[in-house]
C-alpha cells in the first residue's frame, strides 16, 4: 500500500487516523506541525499527505501551497482533513494545492476510500 504523512496536531485525531490507515496497509509518519512536515515530507517521499489547517505555527494552508510549489515535493498529492468545513475554505485549500478536501470528523470508510482514489 501508500506510505502516507499525517500532519495533525490533535492526539487524538493523530491516533484515530493512524490506526484507520494502518488497518488498510498504509504505512504512516506523523507529525504535530507542518514544518517538521515539510522536512519529512522532502525526506520520505510519501505517496500522500493527510493535512489538518489548524496547526501550531504555519498553517496546513501555508504548508500545502509551500509543497505544491517546491519541485521536490509538488508531485504529492495533499488530502486536507479539517474542521473548517465553510466553502471557502475547501475552495481556498484547493486554490492552495490541495488534491481533495475532508470535512472532519470523516467516516472512517470515506477516508480510507479518498485516500485510494489519490493513490491509485
Amino acid at each position: 500500500m501508500a506510505k502516507i504523512l499525517l500532519i495533525e496536531d490533535s492526539p487524538t485525531d493523530r491516533a484515530v487516523f493512524s490506526q484507520w490507515l494502518e488497518k488498510a496497509g498504509h504505512q504512516v509518519v506523523a507529525t504535530d506541525n507542518a514544518e517538521e512536515g515539510l522536512t519529512l515530507a522532502k525526506g520520505q517521499l510519501p505517496d500522500l499527505v493527510v493535512m489538518d489547517v489548524v496547526l501550531p505555527g504555519m498553517s496546513g494552508f501555508q504548508a500545502t501551497r509551500a509543497m505544491s510549489r517546491d519541485e521536490a515535493t509538488k508531485h504529492i498529492p495533499v488530502l486536507i482533513v479539517s474542521t473548517k468545513g465553510m466553502e471557502t475554505d475547501k475552495a481556498w485549500g484547493l486554490r492552495q494545492g490541495a488534491a481533495d478536501y475532508i470535512v472532519k470528523p470523516p467516516r472512517e470508510e470515506d477516508l480510507i476510500a479518498r485516500i485510494a482514489e489519490l493513490v491509485g
